[in-house]
């Protein structure tokens, strides 16, 4: 054990933390210069581990924290780090820290940064080896010194430290202390005695007056005890007749309180039979609603659907008359029609030939008078053109200018032709896609037919799984009630046995339950669920007639919970903690319960316990280990008898009980609270929950399929719906682009002939400019002529006759297709506009009397309201049961509660009689107290007359109670001549003859205790004279051998000085030497004066000096060699020197440097010093710097040490 780091703040002059490099466990060395704060570093080691600064007073506190510029410092501390690992101080730490805190207001110790006392510190320290008596293990700067003036007496003080001595000096000044108060207890018991025999003397007169007194006070007290007897003896009579009659109102009393039980388990049992009759009917009279309103609901919809069906009816039958009056309007229209079609075919043939004819004729016309106007304007160029070249240049503009027209009429025609071929492709097409279109119109008909029809086929099954859902509904509402019904019970149950058994034992078990339950559901300590049974009441059963007894029997063991095994139970209460759950549980692991067979007595009038009970075989163990020792015995006597020689527990079916200890205990015991009875109620109650909820859930899994099978139902329809709308909508889509081609189909065929009259008429007049070309050309070249030729004049004669025929071809032709024109738009205008049109009207119409669908509804609707027919009838069929159901329920509500009235009349009746039993019994009480109270008096006033004559008793007992009481006054009448006597003579004698025995035996008591308290004090002194004796010859010797190190050539001694036994006495303290005045003897440890030290540096014992005769610098050796010895004689684990060789020469401190060489190896040494010696062989270096008012200490190298020492001292 060693320092091993050293951390101060706020010391004295340091006052930042200042944190020391760890030590050597061996040598140690601090440098610095004076003042620096070396001694302090010291002082603040000593802080803490020596006495030197316990007890501070505030201001001595306030001096130790450091002063200086700054922040004020309010509290320092100094912490020492140990070095354990020899584990020396009883710590099982290789580290252990002491810290100590001081400030203006606190002194306060740390141990491992707990708070300690200071006792505990120096207990520890001292069981290190840090002894009080030596504390030289520290030595400060001038110890030295002062050991080396010190006189003999000083040093033979030191060496009685180093001793021990003071442990016997304070065990003598203790027995020195005793001895006093004895003595002066001794002196106290003679003034008594002396006392004592004065008074026997002067009792010793009175005694012979008091002999006649007491002669008459015999007899007065002989006749009031027979006066006192007698009345007791009458008292007591009367309190047997009490008595009696009170155990027989008592039999009465428990007789009324049995009927009373009676009637009041009759008015429970008919209360809960007509809660649970109240509850059916709750139950019925809700179903009644249901069925009242879903009647309601059934005639309504059975209305509706009736109304819908008359509908559908009358829909279908008016579609029937309509749909043969549209057949019958649509023949004639097509008749119509066929016959307007006939018309319109036999005038188009002839419309067209009169188109034709004037179309030939208008051509004819145009080109006749073409051809003249060309011959006309070739007439007229011979005027208009002077030369030929003239007209040649004009003709030939106007045949560039023709051969253009030419072109562009040209591809008029070309697009006219396109365009109408074009429009036949499109005229093909749409005939196609009519076709298809009504090929879809059909198919979509067909699909929403069939929808339709599955939709239907739907919704009857969801109607008939809605029903299904109705009843099921109402069966799940009575299973609830009936579920709640017994909750109620349950909890009821639940709370009574809450009540009788205690929050903490239910709440336990409900928390073990939790963890139970956590551990099923996380699929985890399977093998802790199953070994854990429940509690003890769970799983055994007993008759209702023992209930009592079994109860009274375990107690609170009923709900102590049975395990396998006791790791089970551990492991249990582990999870209960972790998871801070409330309760209290105890475990009865069948591993550990020690439960062996028991040996009982055969008798008839007890039974074992054990016998009637019910239980399995794997639990015999906890049956046993709490009913096993325990019989149930016919009576009280019976019981009592079994108890004190069977050493087994009995008990009474009524719960009074004996322990084999002798122990009994029993009162009234309330059997409407009984746990069993609670616990087997909840049982039950919680299994037929249990099998209700199953019940429950197997209902309601069947309603979920139903909600399933129905929402499947709703899921279908709504998509045949979608479905469906999706085919209308498809189906409207496209009977609308259908009639869009139609219309389109019709204005291209209307386009057409328009179309090739055009053509036509653009292909004549192409034809009438190629001509014109061919005339501009044959033209071109000839001769220029004012007139036409006689070829071209006939040519106009002819063509003037061939325009006016056909001018007048044209008209007639004109007049005739105008007629016929006329005639065929009125026909197709009629046909298309109006009898084709009404004709497709017709025939959608016909389209959209869908009888089909009107049927599947007309079917569906008759379906459901026979469903809705036989579902009215089963409610009203339900409805009577159920009415039927409340009047014999009403009749059974009635007939409960007259027999409740009747059995409360009856405990009413009971209650009356059991107060008037109360109020006779409070009666007989008053008076049994009364009559207790009077036996009290006589039995006082008999113990007050005290011992009386062996003749009292029966000396007097024939006489009257006149002829006592006359006997008794003349006593009296005689005691009053004695008035004047000492009554208590006798008594003060025979009491003072006791004391004064007593105090005798005191005295030598006394006497003894003081010889005893001599001989120790004499052993204390030798035990002390022994100690000294060893301790100087120990110390003489180390003195000798260190001097002898220190100075080879050198020889010293030590010597016990004494003196006679007088100069003994004068040394001692006065008041310690006159403690007793038997203590007479000096021991020889009073003749040591002093020790004394003789030297010799030279080595010649002839020249041997006392420390007087010695120079400062071997007094220093010598002093500090005494030291060491002393630290030789009880060493400690670490030494602190502070400059021991500041008085030393070079060859002296040399020596002392290679002795603490030597030493290190078994203790650790931290030194200070301003010489190089101690440095030689030092471990570890350290440097003190004072800078700026504050101590830094810091670790150096042997060289800055030495640096540092060689500076000083050059300097000093």
């Amino acid at each position: 054990m060693y320092i091993k780091q050293v951390i101060i703040q706020g010391f004295r002059s340091y006052r930042d933390q200042t944190i020391v490099d760890p030590f050597s466990p061996k040598h140690n060395v601090i440098v610095g210069r004076n003042g620096s704060g070396k001694s302090n570093f010291f002082y603040a080691i000593q802080f803490v581990l020596s006495d030197e600064f316990s007890h501070l007073r505030p201001e001595q506190r306030q001096a130790l924290l450091h002063e200086g510029t700054g922040p004020r410092v309010i509290s320092a501390f100094v912490e020492i780090v140990f070095d354990n690992s020899d584990n020396r101080i009883p710590i099982d730490k290789e580290e252990v820290v002491l810290r100590r805190v001081i400030g203006s207001k606190k002194d306060q110790y740390f141990l491992d940064k707990k708070m300690v006392t200071k006792t505990d510190v120096m207990n520890l320290l001292e069981s290190a080896g840090f002894s009080r008596s030596n504390p030289y293990y520290i030595v400060k700067q001038g110890k030295i010194n002062e050991m080396a003036t010190a006189p003999d007496s000083h040093r033979l003080k030191l060496l009685k430290e180093v001793a021990g001595t003071r442990v016997y000096d304070e065990r003598k000044e203790e027995s020195k202390n005793i001895l006093k108060e004895t003595e002066g207890k001794r002196e106290k018991i003679e003034d008594l005695l002396k006392y004592i025999e004065e008074r026997l003397a002067t009792l010793q007169d009175e005694k012979e007056e008091l002999k006649e007194y007491q002669k008459w006070d015999k007899m007065r007290r002989s006749l009031e005890y027979t006066i006192h007897d007698h009345e007791l003896r009458d008292t007591r009579k009367k309190l047997e007749d009490v008595q009696e009659k009170r155990e027989t109102g008592g039999a009465q009393s428990q007789k009324l309180r049995d009927l009373q039980q009676t009637a009041s388990d009759q008015i429970r049992d008919l209360s809960r039979d007509l809660r649970e009759l109240k509850t059916r009917m709750q139950g019925i009279m809700e179903e009644k609603e249901l069925l009242t309103s879903e009647h309601q609901d059934s005639m309504q919809k059975k209305a509706k659907l009736e109304l819908d069906i008359k509908d559908l009816q009358d829909e279908l039958e008016g579609d029937s008359n309509s749909k043969k009056k549209g057949e019958t309007e649509m023949a004639k229209l097509s008749e119509k029609i066929a016959k307007h079609q006939a018309t319109l075919d036999a005038i188009s043939p002839q419309y067209e030939v009169q188109r034709q004819r004037e179309e030939e004729a208008t051509q004819g016309l145009a080109v006749a008078e073409q051809r003249r106007k060309e011959l006309y304007a070739k007439q007229g160029r011979g005027n208009q053109f002077t030369t030929k070249d003239q007209r040649d240049n004009w003709i030939q503009k106007e045949i560039r200018s023709l051969k253009k027209a030419n072109r562009d009429k040209e591809d008029q025609i070309r697009r006219l032709t396109e365009d109408l071929q074009t429009n036949e492709t499109r005229y093909e097409e749409l005939q196609k896609e009519m076709e298809e279109k009504n090929t879809k119109i059909e198919t979509f008909k067909g699909e929403i037919e069939k929808t339709n029809k599955q939709y239907y086929d739907l919704k009857k099954q969801k109607d008939a799984f809605a029903n299904e859902r109705s009843d099921l509904w109402r069966t799940e509402n009575t299973m609830q009630q009936a579920r709640t019904a017994t909750k109620d019970e349950l909890n009821k149950k639940e709370q009574a046995l809450k009540t009788i058994t205690g929050k903490a034992i239910l709440n336990g078990i409900s928390s073990i339950h939790t963890v139970l339950q956590s551990f099923r559901e996380s699929g985890r300590h399977q093998e802790i669920t199953d070994g854990y049974f429940g509690t003890l009441i769970e799983n055994f059963e007993c008759e209702k007639t023992f209930y009592t007894c079994v109860e009274v029997t375990a107690g609170n063991r009923l709900f102590h919970h049975i395990v396998q095994t006791d790791r089970i139970g551990t492991r249990l209460l582990t999870e209960m903690n972790k998871l801070k759950l409330p309760g209290e549980v105890t475990f009865m692991p069948l591993n550990t319960l020690d439960a062996r067979p028991t040996q009982y007595p055969e008798t008839q009038d007890a039974i074992p316990m054990i016998s009637k009970l019910t239980f399995e075989k794997k639990f015999e163990k906890p049956v046993r280990h709490v009913f096993g020792k325990t019989l149930i015995c016919r009576s009280m006597e019976v019981a009592t008898q079994i108890a004190r020689t069977q050493n087994l527990d009995c008990i009474t079916l009524d719960g009074d009980q004996v322990s084999r200890r002798g122990a009994l205990t029993g009162g009234y015991h309330d059997t409407r609270r009984s746990r069993l009875d609670l616990q087997k109620s909840k049982t039950e109650h919680s299994r037929i929950l249990h099998e209700q909820e199953e019940e429950l859930a197997a209902h309601r899994d069947k309603l979920n399929d139903i909600e399933v099978k129905i929402n499947n139902r709703m899921t279908e329809m709504q998509k045949l719906e979608t479905r469906n709308s999706k085919n209308k909508g498809y189906y409207e889509q496209i009977r609308g682009e259908l009639r869009l081609k139609k219309e389109e189909h019709s204005q291209i065929q209307k386009a057409r002939a328009p179309k090739d009259r055009s053509l036509a008429n653009h292909q004549a007049s192409l034809e009438s400019m190629k001509n014109t070309l061919h005339s501009l050309e044959e033209e071109m070249g000839t001769d220029l002529l004012s007139q036409l030729s006689v070829e071209d004049q006939h040519e106009v004669d002819s063509l003037n006759d061939e325009i006016r025929r056909l001018t007048q071809e044209n008209k007639e032709a004109l007049k005739e297709r105008m007629r016929l024109e006329g005639e065929k738009n009125k026909l197709e205008n009629l046909l298309t506009n109006n009898l084709m049109k009404k004709r497709e009207r017709l025939q959608q119409e016909l389209e959209g009397f869908s009888a089909e669908d009107r049927k599947q509804k007309l079917e569906m609707y008759s379906t459901e309201l026979q469903t809705v027919d036989q579902r009215i009838s089963e409610n009203k069929a339900r409805t009577r049961e159920l009415d039927e159901q409340l009047d014999i329920m009403n009749k059974e509500q009635k007939e409960l509660q007259n027999n409740i009235e009747h059995w409360k009349a009856k405990e009413r009746e009971h209650q009356e009689k059991i107060d008037h039993d109360a109020k006779d019994l409070e009666k007989m009480t008053n008076k049994q107290s009364l009559l207790l109270k009077k036996k009290d008096d006589c039995m006082r006033k008999i113990r007050e007359l005290g011992s009386l004559p062996s003749d009292a008793f029966e000396k007097y007992q024939d006489l009257g109670s006149k002829q006592l009481f006359k006997k008794l006054d003349q006593c009296n009448q005689e005691l009053k001549k004695y008035s004047h006597v000492n009554k208590k003579a006798l008594d003060q004698f025979v009491n003072f003859s006791d004391q004064k025995e007593k105090l005798i035996k005191r005295k030598d008591e006394l006497d003894k205790a003081h010889a005893s308290i001599v001989d120790l004090m004499n052993v204390l002194d030798q035990r002390k004279y022994e100690a000294i004796q060893f301790t100087f010859k120990q110390v003489s010797k180390y003195f000798s051998e260190i001097f002898k190190k220190l100075v080879p050539q050198g020889h010293a001694q030590l010597q016990m000085k004494k003196g006679d036994i007088e100069q003994a006495q004068d040394s001692e303290d006065p008041s310690q030497a006159s403690g007793s005045t038997h203590y007479e003897s000096i021991h020889p440890v009073m003749q040591f004066t002093g020790v004394g030290i003789r030297v010799s540096f030279t080595g010649n014992r002839a020249e041997m000096r006392d420390m007087q005769q010695l120079s400062g610098g071997q007094k220093s050796l010598v002093a500090l060699t005494m030291i060491f010895a002393i630290q030789k004689c009880d060493p400690a684990p670490f030494y602190l020197f502070d400059e021991i060789d500041q008085a030393l020469d070079s060859q002296h401190r040399k020596a002392v440097a290679d002795m603490i060489h030597d030493l290190c190896s078994d203790a650790q040494f931290i030194t200070t010093t301003f010489r190089p010696e101690l440095l030689e062989h030092a471990n570890k270096f350290y440097g003190v710097k004072f800078r700026n008012k504050v101590s830094h200490i810091e670790c150096v190298s042997r060289l800055d040490a030495e640096d540092f020492v060689e500076d000083d001292t050059q300097h000093g």
